[in-house]
């Protein structure tokens, strides 16, 4: 079971930051559990040292640049070099923001270009009684997909983020059914891209609202392979609720 604890901008300081990693090498002895934190890009650093720990090291994002004149952007390269494995992309808050198919399509052939694994982010703001939702979803998978390799494609995450559950409780957010219902979709669109059983490997995350008590019937009747967890990932106490709740 995979874990990605998203910081997002919650982690404001480098103390909270070396407890919190010290709490996830703890929490990651368990067995099947398995850590990836995505920490601010300013702290990535503090961990690089790390990497014979039990804790996978993931980018919250990654620029469109290679490199050169490019202020204030972070290309793949660096993140590979400081020994990252993960980079979340196409995140919900990211394309609120603006971020477009075709830049979610060009982070994704960066960070593949230098081994990182892509997190791809998908996931509707609404429901329709007539399931537009799902061709939405089939193009931001096809989208970023498309221009990879087969052997790339093989090294990506998928995370599914309904935007509408967000910040609600667990029990106004989706339920297992609906939520095994969107992993057998999201599989039967990656069967076109990765043809043959091999598709049944990329891992399927949930990115919504998970609390300690359902995150357990979340992952036990939906085919999920983990979750993205967001502001919870920052809240020592929450965090280890969830994580032990999986183990």
């Amino acid at each position: 079971m995979l874990i990605v604890a998203n910081w997002k901008a919650y982690v404001a300081s480098e103390e909270k930051a070396r407890k919190l990693f010290t709490l996830a090498k703890r929490l990651a002895k368990q067995p099947k559990i398995k850590i990836a934190l995505a920490p601010p890009a300013p702290y990535l650093g503090l961990f690089a040292s790390f990497k014979k720990s039990k804790i996978w090291l993931a980018a919250q994002d990654v620029s469109e640049a290679t490199g050169g004149a490019e202020t204030g952007e972070v290309p793949a390269q660096f993140l590979s070099g400081l020994g990252v494995s993960y980079v979340i992309i196409g995140h919900s808050e990211r394309r609120a923001r603006g971020e477009t198919l075709e830049a979610v399509a060009v982070k994704m052939q960066r960070a593949s270009a230098q081994g990182l694994k892509p997190i791809l982010c998908i996931g509707e703001k609404e429901r329709d009684h007539n399931a537009a939702y799902l061709a939405l979803l089939r193009q931001q998978i096809t989208s970023a997909l498309e221009p990879l390799t087969q052997k790339e494609r093989m090294s990506v995450t998928i995370a599914y983020e309904p935007v509408w559950a967000i910040g609600k409780s667990a029990a106004d957010a989706i339920t297992p059914p609906d939520l095994h219902e969107m992993v057998l979709y999201i599989r039967k669109v990656l069967a076109d891209l990765v043809p043959g059983r091999a598709n049944a490997r990329i891992p399927i995350l949930y990115g919504g609202s998970a609390e300690a008590g359902n995150i357990r019937l979340l992952a036990a009747g939906s085919g999920i392979d983990g979750f993205l967890v967001g502001h919870a990932s920052a809240d020592p106490e929450m965090f280890s609720e969830l994580v032990r709740a999986l183990a």
